[in-house]
């Protein structure tokens, strides 16, 4: 896909987030905020914060425990690890599922923007099946979007495990919710 369809198809995928957060009966934006909700607030589209990058699946997948802001305790298989270069820095990243047979792959972290352009919490990028060319990944920084309780105080998020605290910053994606 070349850069300007890719970058079009973020702005619809954006656009239709926004839709949704504004109208939708299941936003996390509270009733009462979604008059003065004007959209979310995103990096612009960058094509450099786009890695395919194999993922190292660990042999003895440890289960993590994981604390929210609620409180409590969950429970995640530490699946696999990314390792690559952001900004001429050295990274890893653990992959994470809530079940063995489970599709999908959790990519949460933290970076140098959190807390003050980003939501403080960390960021989060979903992967699954169709994020896999030739037996790599693709992770999209610029599809990093923020959790549900950093709308609402009504959400349970889980926090980002500190093996996943970046020491780069990571200029994509959405940011901090005003």
């Amino acid at each position: 896909m070349n850069e300007k369809t890719y970058e079009k198809n973020l702005l619809q995928q954006r656009e239709g987030k926004n839709d949704f957060f504004k109208t939708h009966p299941q936003s996390p934006i509270p009733m009462d905020k979604r008059h003065i909700f004007s959209g979310l607030a995103y990096y612009p589209a960058n094509p450099s914060m786009i890695y395919e990058v194999e993922m190292k699946e660990h042999e003895n997948k440890k289960i993590i425990t994981i604390g929210d802001n609620m409180g409590n305790q969950q429970q995640y298989l530490r699946w696999g690890s990314f390792q690559f270069e952001i900004n001429g820095e050295n990274v890893q990243l653990q992959a994470y599922k809530r079940e063995q047979n489970e599709e999908s792959l959790w990519l949460p972290f933290k970076d140098k923007t959190s807390g003050k352009e980003t939501y403080g919490a960390g960021r989060y990028i979903d992967l699954d099946g169709k994020d896999k060319v030739k037996g790599k990944w693709i992770v999209d920084f610029n599809l990093a979007y923020n959790p549900y309780c950093a709308y609402s105080e009504h959400y349970v998020c889980p926090f980002i495990p500190p093996e996943n605290w970046l020491q780069t910053e990571i200029k994509a994606g959405e940011k901090n919710y005003k």
